[in-house]
């Protein structure tokens, strides 16, 4: 480790926050809910300069480069009901945006780019654990490209910025979620869980973001359905050029 993100260094700039600090982990995310599971209080933390095997939203891989990049999971516990699973999808990554910059942009529903789309500046992943009418506990797991070190406060101002952006209401987040979202105007095509040869896809155009965290999708039928991003596996471009809904179809065969 370069010194910045020891237990001392860490706890330094967040206060009496809770804290585990590593030099190296398998995983933040899985060190961080195994502490959930145990009572660890909101707020708490866990970091560490190299992940040997770092995941993100549906266990997708990350690399996580010691000395440069950031990686963290943080502990919160929302006043959610279990149908809005995929809002802290949504709170974080925005979270995240404005931490690193104007610049940012939105790629739904767990990346932050550069304004032209590439490269990836930013990834999070989200884990929530349901009760019968609430969240009980929430992970949010997050991954800096590219932190030059010191790297304690940046820590700090993404911590704070994450538990703002979580406590805020909706309608507020999604407001300016929307501004800085790219993914919203463009042709997508969204591969569902369990992927494979016969898994369910859903093809069109990115027209909304819900407060549930869920991207609507306006399909050639005229149809919007809405993706949850907890239930996502792969957001992609059609393979196919996509199809003009019904009702505008027969308008241009009536012209002909």
């Amino acid at each position: 480790m370069n010194g910045d993100l020891g237990v001392t260094e860490v706890s330094a700039a967040l206060g009496d926050r809770p804290v585990r600090a590593y030099l190296a982990l398998l995983s933040t995310e899985a060190e961080a809910m195994a502490w959930a599971r145990t009572g660890a209080a909101t707020g708490a933390l866990v970091v560490a300069d190299y992940q040997a095997s770092p995941r993100g939203r549906g266990g997708l891989p990350w690399t996580v480069q010691p000395g440069r990049g950031l990686g963290f999971s943080l502990l919160a516990r929302p006043a959610l009901p279990p149908e809005r699973e995929g809002w802290p999808y949504v709170a974080a990554s925005l979270a995240v945006a404005e931490v690193i910059g104007d610049h940012a942009a939105l790629d739904w529903p767990d990346t932050v780019v550069a304004p032209e789309g590439e490269p990836a500046l930013a990834r999070l992943g989200c884990y929530v654990e349901l009760g019968p009418d609430r969240t009980d506990w929430a992970t949010i797991t997050v991954l800096v490209v590219d932190a030059a070190p010191p790297r304690a406060a940046l820590l700090r101002q993404l911590v704070d910025a994450l538990e703002n952006r979580l406590d805020a209401a909706a309608d507020t987040v999604l407001s300016v979620y929307r501004s800085r979202c790219i993914t919203l105007g463009r042709q997508v095509r969204a591969r569902m869980i369990p992927m494979g040869s016969g898994g369910h896809e859903i093809n069109g155009e990115a027209v909304d973001v819900l407060a549930d965290g869920a991207l609507v999708v306006l399909t050639a039928q005229g149809n919007r359905v809405a993706v949850p991003p907890q239930n996502l596996g792969l957001l992609e471009a059609p393979t196919a050029p996509p199809e003009l809904p019904r009702d505008i179809r027969r308008r241009l065969e009536d012209l002909h």
